[in-house]
């Protein structure tokens, strides 16, 4: 009976990749469970696997003693010297090899459970450190089923989850349909290991281009950035370390080859491969692809930029429902506000007209200080005379006048504030 059992330890071991110290501790404590239910909770056992002979020796352990009290846990010196050791004196330990076959059916069956349950908790332990460690991955599985809007991911020995927000809205899947995602997390819990999976997570972009493209995978091209709003757009960033490559068209491939693979892994979401540069108006202009950009104003310091189009690629920029300019934003990191020229037009305007209140100032001055960055009173008023004049042409007295006249009108604005 014990040799059928011995026979399952085996093929678990051989068919789940367990290794074979595991299997035989498991085999040991289930005998001994099994010789306490025979003999009783409190006698002395032990349990050793015997690779030569193939099987798990279980030995019952007295004490020698004059007197027996316990038979249990003695045995009288006269029978240890009969039966076990001629030499046995009292207070020595001697351990008696136990017939395993007669330990019953019952026995057997509670061993078995045990050595099941055992293997299972080896078998998730295995998962998790199989797994743990590959996070980052692409993981390739069928779909097995659906179970409260997650999708259960067959992936041979272990399972995977597409919790419903690691899936694109738009997306539907039958059973046994193939479906590729991103390992993302793995969690140890007390069913064992947890992989969950995304099909969401903008490295899932990335690592289909690592995959699609051999230039990234061998790291003549890295992906600076990447922004997504899963199923609908996506935006990566891209640098070549050899100048004569061209990163742009290295993702593209020839025809449209490699990008279009990713398009139809990601069934439909459009892409828009950026160039990078360390010129952040470049590449800011560049993440607002497929729109054009006529010029741009930096803010480094408030790390924002005003972005101004022609008034036909001023929707195009800003791209629908403004996913276009919040892509570019992510890409970038940098606030990016899209104008068009007739709005900053208008807005010029209305901050030379700001100016103009300034008695004595002309038209002429308000534009001069407006290219050089001087648009509204506020600004005016934070300057010193000399500075003005500089920047003005007019003379320092004059240009004190203005000051101290914007100092007077933002008080009065201040005051209106205030009051309201």
């Amino acid at each position: 009976m014990f040799q059928e059992l011995k026979r399952l330890i085996e093929q678990m071991g051989k068919d789940k990749g367990i290794d074979k110290s595991i299997i035989t501790e498991a085999l040991e404590a289930a005998m001994m469970t099994a010789a306490r239910k025979k003999l009783g909770q409190n006698v002395d056992i032990e349990a050793h696997y015997n690779d030569e002979a193939g099987e798990i020796e279980v030995f019952q352990f007295k004490t020698v003693v004059d007197n027996v009290l316990d038979p249990e846990m003695q045995i009288s010196k006269e029978e240890a010297r009969r039966t076990l050791d001629e030499g046995a004196e009292p207070g020595d330990s001697l351990g008696m090899k136990i017939e395993t076959s007669s330990f019953g059916r019952i026995a057997v069956q509670m061993a078995k459970q045990i050595i099941i349950q055992r293997v299972k908790d080896a078998e998730r332990d295995n998962i998790y450190d199989e797994y743990k460690d590959r996070k980052g991955e692409l993981i390739n599985g069928f779909v097995q089923r659906f179970e409260g809007g997650n999708i259960i991911v067959n992936l041979g020995r272990a399972e995977g989850l597409v919790p419903p927000s690691e899936q694109i809205s738009r997306e539907t899947y039958k059973r046994g349909e193939r479906i590729r995602s991103y390992l993302f997390e793995v969690k140890k819990n007390t069913k064992g290991a947890q992989i969950i999976l995304s099909r969401t997570h903008p490295a899932f972009l990335k690592a289909l281009f690592e995959v699609e493209v051999p230039e990234i995978s061998e790291g003549l091209i890295d992906i600076v950035s990447v922004a997504r709003e899963p199923g609908k757009r996506g935006k990566i960033a891209v640098k070549a370390r050899d100048k004569d490559i061209d990163p742009v068209g290295a993702c593209v491939g020839m025809r449209g080859t490699r990008v279009q693979s990713v398009v139809q892994e990601l069934r439909g979401e459009k892409i828009d491969i950026i160039p990078y540069t360390e010129d952040s108006a470049k590449f800011v202009s560049s993440a607002l692809s497929p729109a054009k950009v006529n010029r741009v104003f930096v803010d480094e310091e408030n790390r924002a930029m005003m972005v101004i189009v022609p008034d036909d690629q001023l929707s195009l920029a800003i791209g629908k429902n403004g996913q276009n300019v919040r892509l570019a934003v992510k890409l970038t990191g940098w606030k990016i506000d899209v104008k068009s020229e007739t709005m900053a037009a208008e807005k010029d305007d209305s901050e030379r007209n700001a100016l103009t209140r300034i008695s004595g100032m002309e038209p002429a001055v308000a534009e001069k200080l407006s290219v050089q960055g001087i648009k509204s009173i506020a600004m005016l008023a934070a300057l010193e005379p000399d500075a003005l004049s500089a920047m003005s042409g007019a003379v320092e007295k004059t240009c004190a006048e203005w000051i101290a006249e914007a100092i007077r009108l933002l008080d009065e604005e201040t005051g209106r504030h205030a009051k309201a």
